[in-house]
């Protein structure tokens, strides 16, 4: 039986998140190689990149970031902002991105103890991506943000 994991993203990690994703997707999430580059860039140490194995294969990503961007969307300072997930379209449709996302409680309590809440912005036209979300827990109370690209909603999960 295959086993999904969580993994703080490591260096030879990479080459195997460097995939494209069908274009219908692109204007909703960044993809790994732009986030590597943006974080690069970072020197608050706040934005942690997240690695989705597959028998320890690297299929997905996301990055959990403690920066201020999240309190746009929350006043709780012992929250986490999910963003930028993707799976690679090789693996897409199989449910590997509701079984991350189900692990991610376990996962921010081991490695972000002080967290309690987790907190993302996802578009309304990105129907598929908030469905999931709903599905793991993720609670829409209507608050919403004009963004770069449309409306989004804002969805937080306490933990």
């Amino acid at each position: 039986m295959s086993t999904i994991q969580l993994k703080h993203t490591e260096t030879k990690h990479h080459n195997a998140l460097l995939y494209n994703l069908p274009e219908d997707q692109i204007p909703f999430t960044a993809l790994p190689s732009e986030t590597f580059e943006r974080l690069k860039l970072r020197t608050d140490g706040h934005a942690k990149p997240i690695t989705i194995l597959l028998d320890e294969v690297p299929i997905g990503f996301f990055v959990l970031d403690y920066g201020d961007d999240k309190l746009e969307m929350t006043n709780n300072t012992n929250s986490l902002l999910l963003r930028s997930l993707s799976i690679n379209p090789e693996f897409q449709g199989k449910g590997y991105g509701k079984i991350s996302m189900s692990l991610m409680d376990d996962f921010v309590k081991d490695n972000f103890p002080t967290i309690d809440e987790l907190v993302l912005a996802v578009n309304f036209k990105n129907k598929s991506a908030y469905d999931l979300y709903l599905k793991v827990g993720y609670i829409d109370d209507g608050s919403q943000r004009e963004w770069f690209n449309g409306m989004q909603h804002l969805l937080r999960k306490n933990i």
